[in-house]
């Protein structure tokens, strides 16, 4: 299975005042985690965007194990969970720089159109990228 492992710096702004980083802030370390992830794949957001479609996150969920603090480095580990031609899901675990794992999860994707929010078929669509996915979910890549 491809993943891939991202780097971030814990920065002052992302803890709360128990000195942790504040919950919220896994979610924007998991994008970053995605869009290395997709790049890693030869693919970009980017791309998509100029079609004018989008992908909005439907559903996200986080379990918190360990607390990560201002001046930690931890890694976003990204991979795909699960695709099914309509609905992406990305894997992610958080792990602290010491290896110990500070919260796992996952966010599940559509594509939609820009403008009007109808659902699309990444299948479809995509075709590059359903390729590059079905390589993934099947062990192939």
């Amino acid at each position: 299975m491809h993943k891939t492992n991202t780097p971030v710096e814990v920065r002052y702004q992302e803890t709360d005042q128990m000195g942790v980083v504040y919950h919220a802030n896994y979610l924007v370390w998991f994008e970053i985690g995605r869009t290395k992830y997709i790049e890693s794949l030869g693919l970009t957001y980017a791309d998509m965007e100029k079609n004018n479609i989008v992908s909005p996150v439907v559903d996200a969920q986080i379990n918190f194990k360990k607390p990560v603090r201002y001046g930690e480095k931890a890694f976003v580990e990204t991979w795909l969970d699960s695709y099914d031609g309509i609905r992406t899901v990305y894997g992610y675990d958080i792990l602290r720089e010491d290896g110990v794992m500070a919260a796992s999860g996952t966010t599940k994707h559509v594509i939609v159109d820009k403008e009007s929010f109808r659902p699309l078929a990444l299948r479809k669509a995509f075709p590059e990228w359903h390729q590059a996915y079905l390589q993934q979910v099947s062990g192939e890549a």
